[in-house]
């Protein structure tokens, strides 16, 4: 009889924080940003949809006390998947490398990427208006499948070419650096706000 099995896997960690006011969160992203005139001139430089504070700021746990819980918070899941993923950091552990706000607004996209110097990145949503983006996640294996068939609209989650996760306020998605993913164009009226982060193997 045949045997198929899945192999090579590709996590992804989807949690909720704990205690985290995302209301109070909300509040810090935005004064931030208000403040940041070097990130604002940074994203009209670069034709930056919206704000983006990953070009001037390093310092939010800092700058405000719940970026620091939130830190605290996200150093435990991040612990949780690296033991999922079983590996083996000898005499070295996952620290946090950077972290920063997303503030999309209507009609703005983060286009398809990763973030090749970490080992895992992830973000948990401080802002998630009714009918904004979901994240999209692609198939890793996808440029070398060649001559390959589309999969069917409702071929297992597991088998898909792209995986579209919609998270609530408040949740946390993790994801080992190198799978590339984007944020397709914010249809809602709303800001879309978001803080996003790496982990190194440090």
């Amino acid at each position: 009889m045949a045997q198929i099995r899945s192999l090579f896997a590709t996590r992804l960690y989807h949690s909720k924080l704990d205690g985290i006011d995302a209301a109070e969160l909300e509040a810090s992203c935005y004064s931030i940003y208000e403040d940041d005139e070097a990130g604002q001139d940074w994203c009209e430089e670069q034709g930056y949809p919206g704000y983006t504070s990953y070009a001037s700021l390093t310092d939010l746990p800092w700058r405000f006390p719940i970026f620091k819980d939130l830190v605290e918070q996200l150093d435990t899941h991040v612990a949780a998947f690296a033991k999922d993923l079983a590996f083996d950091l000898g005499d070295k552990t996952l620290q946090l490398e950077d972290i920063w706000i997303n503030i999309l607004p209507e009609g703005g996209i983060h286009t398809a990427h990763i973030h090749p110097h970490s080992v895992i990145s992830g973000t948990t949503y401080v802002a998630m208006p009714k009918g904004t983006s979901a994240i999209k996640f692609e198939d890793p294996r996808l440029a070398m499948m060649m001559a390959a068939p589309p999969r069917l609209k409702d071929a297992p989650e597991d088998l898909r070419q792209f995986i579209y996760a919609t998270p609530e306020v408040g949740d946390v998605l993790l994801w080992e650096s190198w799978l590339r993913h984007e944020v397709p164009m914010n249809m809602a009226e709303d800001e879309r706000i978001s803080v996003s982060f790496n982990y190194a193997w440090n």
